[in-house]
C-alpha cells in the first residue's frame, strides 16, 4: 500500500506541475496580448476569423501595397554544422533572376502590350506568338528589381509569371 500512496503522490505532483506550466504559458500569452495596441488587437481577432485563402489574399495584398516581402529571412548563423559552400550558396538569396511567363491568362492583348513593353524588339506578330507560346522567358538574368517590376507589370495584365 505504501507503494501506491507514493505513486499516486508522485502523479499528483507531477498533475500539480502540468497545471501551473500551463498556466504561466497562458499568463505569458495574455502578457504578449496586452503588449498590443488596441487598433492591432481588433485587426489580429480580424484575421483569426478568416479562411486560409482570405488571410493569403490579405498577405498578398499587404506585400503589393508596402512592397514587402512576408517570406521569413534566412538566418546564416543558423546552419548546420559542416554545411559545405554548395549549401551554403543556396541559402543566400539570389539577385538575378529569369522571368518567366507560364501562362497569358484570359487578356491576351493585355499580356501582349505587356509583353512587348518588356521586349521592345518584338514587333506585334512576334510578340502575338511569343505570349501563345507560353511558357517562354521574357527577361533573363535580370536584376531582382527590374523581375520584380517586370512581374508586377505581366501580372497586372493578367498573366501567370513565376521568377526562376
Amino acid at each position: 500500500m505504501a507503494k501506491d500512496s507514493n505513486k499516486a503522490d508522485k502523479a499528483n505532483k507531477k498533475a500539480a506541475k502540468d497545471k501551473d506550466a500551463a498556466k504561466e504559458a497562458k499568463e505569458e500569452k495574455s502578457q504578449d496580448t496586452q503588449k498590443l495596441s488596441k487598433k492591432v488587437q481588433k485587426i489580429v481577432d480580424s484575421v483569426k476569423e478568416l479562411s486560409l485563402m482570405e488571410v493569403s489574399e490579405l498577405v498578398k495584398a499587404l506585400e503589393e501595397e508596402f512592397d514587402v516581402s512576408a517570406a521569413a529571412p534566412v538566418m546564416m548563423g543558423a546552419m548546420p554544422a559542416g554545411a559545405g559552400n554548395g549549401e551554403q550558396a543556396a541559402v543566400e538569396e539570389k539577385d538575378e533572376f529569369d522571368v518567366v511567363l507560364k501562362d497569358a491568362g484570359s487578356n491576351k492583348i493585355a499580356a501582349i502590350k505587356a509583353v512587348r513593353a518588356l521586349k521592345s524588339d518584338l514587333g506585334l506578330s512576334d510578340a502575338k506568338a511569343f505570349v501563345e507560346s507560353a511558357p517562354k522567358t521574357v527577361l533573363e538574368e535580370a536584376k531582382k528589381e527590374e523581375a520584380q517590376e517586370a512581374k508586377k507589370k505581366l501580372e497586372e495584365a493578367g498573366c501567370v509569371v513565376e521568377l526562376k
